[in-house]
Order: structure tokens, then C-alpha cells, then sequence
């Protein structure tokens, strides 16, 4: 199986763990790992992907979601537009939930 280019890893600290300031970075970290144990996508193919998604403007994990976005869509694994839909339907949940609340993709009163 193919290594991770380094540069295709998240920041590290000076004892060489990842650093994540949220959590959802580690999950995107994740979500993009168990992928590639899958045989979704080689890590040069990641990193060559992540790398066109990656300049001074945009934050690093932020790069990281829009590779994967591109990634899924390239693969077939998610439907043309699902992502983009999906997010926005998390956004009207979150605009929709007292403050304070868990959100809930449920809180979107435009789904069905």
C-alpha cells in the first residue's frame, strides 16, 4: 500500500502529533484516511488533488474538505450536487436552532 506524502498530512506539534483546532479537522482527517485504507483513491492521487485546492488564502483543513469534495465527485461516490446540498441544508438547520441547542440536520424545515 502506498505511504502519505508528508505533505498531504495535517500540522504537527513538536512531540509530532497532529494538531487539530477543531474537531471536525480531525474528522475530515479521518474520514479521508479510512477512504484511502478502502481503496478509494491512492495517496499521490490525494495529494496531487489536495494540492490544487491549497494556497496562502485558503486554511489548510478548508483545502482539505474541498479535495474531498472533488475527490468524492471524481470517484463516483457521492451524487453531483449532494455535497453543496447537504451543506446547505446543515447551514438552514444551524440558522433554525435555539441557541445553545445540539444541531440537528432535523431543524431543516425545508427536508422532506
Amino acid at each position: 500500500m502506498n505511504q502519505p506524502d508528508p505533505r498531504a498530512l495535517p500540522p504537527r506539534d513538536a512531540d509530532g502529533a497532529a494538531t487539530f483546532a477543531e474537531p471536525w479537522q480531525a474528522k475530515a482527517f479521518a474520514l479521508v484516511v479510512h477512504l484511502h485504507d478502502r481503496g478509494a483513491f491512492t495517496w499521490p492521487e490525494w495529494t496531487a488533488t489536495l494540492a490544487r485546492h491549497t494556497s496562502g488564502a485558503v486554511p489548510y483543513f478548508q483545502a482539505w474538505v474541498r479535495a474531498l469534495e472533488e475527490v468524492l465527485a471524481d470517484r463516483g461516490l457521492v451524487e453531483p450536487g449532494k455535497v453543496e446540498d447537504v451543506t446547505e441544508a446543515w447551514q438552514r438547520a444551524a440558522e433554525a436552532t435555539p441557541h445553545g441547542q445540539p444541531i440537528l440536520l432535523g431543524n431543516d424545515r425545508s427536508r422532506g
